[in-house]
């Protein structure tokens, strides 16, 4: 930035100030130091009476990572003044858009009105706004009708398709690059394959990933690394996750803390921990999400003491001020050890007003330690800030429903009804042959559902001669003992764990991911199963992970 004041300094000094092109060669000087010099991009913009295509380029893709509505404003703008557009303008204007996650309106008709449809920069740059947007739809379609592809063109598909959820589109679309074309996959190509296979949670597609990342020389880049370790850590395999980090020579502070948070949302706290002090020991200064992912290992892992020496250090040790998810996480810490009147004091006394997951944090706390008046506070204070999520009316419900109170559970339930809100299914997903089986409680789509349902009533069965009693607290409906039994068989984790019985051999861990999280009975029933028939299981559910093996869980009872 001080080189752009210098140049201007000998621009004024020449007395070339109101020269256009010298104007539009300082512009170019501050696009190479944005963000720190766009208000002196503006102001160099601003002198130069008549801005061509070039000028307004220069401007546009300043502005375009730093400040998209910045960019997209002068795009405007040099619309409304005449000025065409030409190939270098719109990748930038569609970076903005990217940027923002929203495609503009007739742009793409835009490029094809100007005869820069065929061009391959901007091509590449609406698949990436496409993806960006969410359409998905969309992106494959420019894909397809593009004459000639780089490796920006298919990584910038693989990338629409990883990000948006369609982990094996990801993948094929990757495996068709190695089929069709000759390009060697660089690190950004790479780092959408490792998020597909992240979001899909398949461990072996981890494994082949790991090895090609490997082969082609990339696996020690810091980035690749830090993302073989995160997708380690999605799939269930945290000792994988560990593997890949101690094996690297170089890492950042992102390093340090996806490991700490690998190993936190698998309830290895105390292993977390010791990598803290690792860190720091290292020379590392660990940021506000490092300490978010350290509390979070203390809260998984019930190390309340610890948390709140950490959480005190933050100011005392380190001069940072504790941020809205570091309080959101104490209050997780104490409201998991069932401390929830300290939890409700800490959140009166925050010095920054709590949102609504702090609220959501203390509700859920109360209802699992039986705390009905602190409970229906909560409620009140979340129903100011989100009066229609779903969630919030069901674990009072839940909760009133657990002490025998019909009435005012009904009452929830109408409440709900005349709010037009509806309770988000749970469903489990399980990976099997490379493709995603999905299951939801209560329903009878799967084709093999039958078969599915047959062996699951005797394995339950069977559990039952060993001990197994469903928890039937959590079938939270005035019914009869008998169906609230019924209700609970056929919750979706159960379903996906027949499956596996079914087609999995014998040896082979068992893993799940949940959309929700996993209810007492469910989580009794998966011990059972692991010990009984001595199968490991992984349960991914959306707070953390659960590994069963010989009658025990991992998170030692408590999530």
């Amino acid at each position: 930035m001080n080189d752009v004041y210098k140049l201007h300094s000998l621009v004024i000094k020449t007395g070339l100030q109101d020269d256009s092109a010298t104007l539009r060669r300082l512009l170019l000087s501050c696009a190479a130091s944005a963000p720190e010099s766009l208000p002196h991009a503006r102001s160099l913009f601003a002198g130069i009476s008549s801005p061509d295509t070039v000028a307004y380029d220069t401007i546009i893709r300043c502005h375009a990572r730093s400040s998209p509505p910045h960019s997209l404003s002068f795009f405007a703008q040099m619309l409304r003044r005449g000025v065409s557009p030409d190939n270098f303008t719109f990748p930038f204007v569609l970076k903005a858009c990217s940027r923002l996650r929203e495609m503009g309106h007739g742009l793409h008709a835009l490029i094809a009105k100007l005869g820069l449809g065929s061009d391959v920069y901007v091509q590449n740059a609406l698949i990436s706004a496409y993806g960006c947007a969410g359409a998905v739809e969309s992106a494959p379609k420019v894909f397809d009708e593009m004459p000639e592809r780089d490796l920006v063109s298919w990584s910038s598909l693989i990338g629409c398709y990883a990000n948006n959820g369609f982990g094996y589109d990801a993948l094929a679309c990757f495996r068709e690059m190695q089929l069709v074309e000759s390009f060697e996959p660089d690190k950004v190509t790479m780092l959408s394959v490792i998020s597909a296979v992240s979001s899909l949670g398949a461990l072996e597609l981890g494994r082949w990933v790991e090895c090609y990342v490997r082969r082609s020389g990339l696996s020690w880049k810091i980035s690749v690394g830090t993302a073989l370790i995160d997708m380690y850590s999605r799939c269930g395999s945290v000792d994988e996750s560990m593997r890949v980090f101690h094996k690297m020579p170089e890492r950042n502070v992102l390093t340090w803390t996806v490991a700490i948070n690998g190993l936190a949302v698998h309830g290895r706290g105390d292993e977390a921990l010791k990598l803290f002090h690792d860190m720091k020991e290292s020379g590392m200064q660990p940021d506000s999400i490092t300490f978010s992912a350290v509390l979070v290992a203390c809260s998984h892992a019930g190390l309340v003491e610890e948390g709140q020496g950490i959480f005190e250090s933050i100011k005392k040790d380190y001069g940072m001020e504790s941020t809205l998810e570091h309080y959101g996480c104490m209050v997780d810490i104490f409201g998991r050890a069932g401390m929830v009147e300290q939890a409700y004091e800490l959140v009166e006394k925050m010095p920054i007003r709590p949102n609504s997951v702090v609220w959501r944090t203390l509700l859920g706390a109360c209802v699992n330690h039986n705390h009905l008046g602190l409970a229906e506070k909560a409620r009140g204070r979340l129903h100011e800030l989100d009066p229609h999520h779903d969630g919030d009316y069901v674990l009072l419900s839940n909760a009133y429903g657990g002490v025998g109170k019909w009435n005012r559970k009904a009452q929830m339930r109408i409440l709900m009804k005349d709010r037009k809100i509806s309770k988000r299914p749970g469903y489990s997903l399980i990976n099997a042959d490379q493709e995603i089986h999905e299951f939801v409680s209560g329903e009878n789509s799967h084709p093999e559902w039958e078969n599915i349902r047959d062996l699951l009533t005797s394995i339950m069965d069977r559990l039952k001669l060993r001990g197994y009693t469903p928890q039937t607290s959590n079938v939270l409906h005035d019914i009869e003992e008998e169906e609230k039994e019924s209700n609970l068989s056929y919750h979706s984790e159960k379903l996906a764990v027949a499956f596996a019985f079914l087609h999995f051999e014998n040896g082979r861990t068992i893993r799940v991911m949940k959309n929700i999280r996993i209810c007492h009975d469910c989580h009794s029933f998966m011990k059972h199963v692991s010990d009984v028939f001595q199968r490991e299981i992984v349960v991914r559910d959306q707070n953390r992970f659960h590994h069963f093996s010989k009658g025990w869980c991992s998170c030692r009872d408590f999530w």
